[in-house]
């Protein structure tokens, strides 16, 4: 059955036998968040994929970087001012490596091949576009957490639970239940109990999405023999 915040947080309250006095509504945001965000540390999911187009325009190296971005995957680049339009990716560059070798974007200017980041807002290209291109940001975003109140345009509702909690409840579980043990400074056993097991679900998890990503037997071409029953 799939998690809703107040189920998990009644499992989280009886799992630790403790009741709200001590694991309160705000406390139990906190160690939720918390776990979370270690599954979201410890393994890639597909469903946090993301992807966002952008253009470039003539004279402008400045690109803007998604607000919910978590970690950056490609960037392609598409040349439609010529045809057959190319496309190409663009390589990942340090900003000291911009500063030394692009020391007059005004000037340098040209299809772009690098970018880098630049601050919190924006990353920036070079050589400066000399044109209008397309590009397309491929990207891991922040996920939604199963306690907010408020949620990013065209996402469910926090009611509704996350990929997380409506497919993974135990270790959606397991990681808030370690986060619980640490917070009440519990019983070592019970700590290393809950740790091994949300590292068990862990490695389910991962392989799972891992899975998710090959391709399918139609693709790899393998050839699906009808089996021959023998009549009764």
């Amino acid at each position: 059955m799939a998690y809703t915040l107040s189920n998990l947080e009644t499992d989280i309250k009886n799992y630790t036998e403790v009741d709200d006095t001590v694991l309160s509504s705000s406390v139990l945001n906190t160690i939720i968040k918390n776990g979370e965000n270690r599954i979201y540390r410890d393994a890639d999911s597909d469903d946090n994929r993301f992807y966002a187009t952008s253009t470039l325009v003539t004279g402008n190296r400045y690109v803007t970087i998604p607000s919910d971005l978590r970690s950056i995957r490609y960037v392609q680049l598409k040349d439609t001012n010529v045809t057959p339009n190319v496309q190409t990716f663009l390589e990942k560059k340090d900003a000291s490596y911009m500063a030394t070798y692009y020391d007059t974007p005004a000037t340098q200017s040209g299809i772009p091949k690098y970018y880098a980041n630049w601050d919190a807002n924006f990353w920036v290209v070079a050589p400066t576009p000399n044109a209008q291109y397309e590009i397309t940001l491929a990207y891991v975003k922040q996920p939604i957490s199963i306690t907010d109140t408020t949620q990013p345009t065209g996402a469910p509702a926090s009611t509704n639970g996350t990929y997380t909690s409506n497919k993974y409840q135990d270790l959606l579980l397991y990681a808030c239940l370690v986060e619980a043990y640490g917070y009440l400074k519990g019983p070592a056993d019970m700590l290393q109990y809950y740790e091994g097991s949300y590292r068990r679900a862990l490695q389910s998890y991962s392989i799972e999405q891992m899975g998710r990503r090959r391709r399918d037997e139609y693709q790899d071409g393998v050839i699906r023999t009808p089996l021959q029953s023998p009549s009764p």
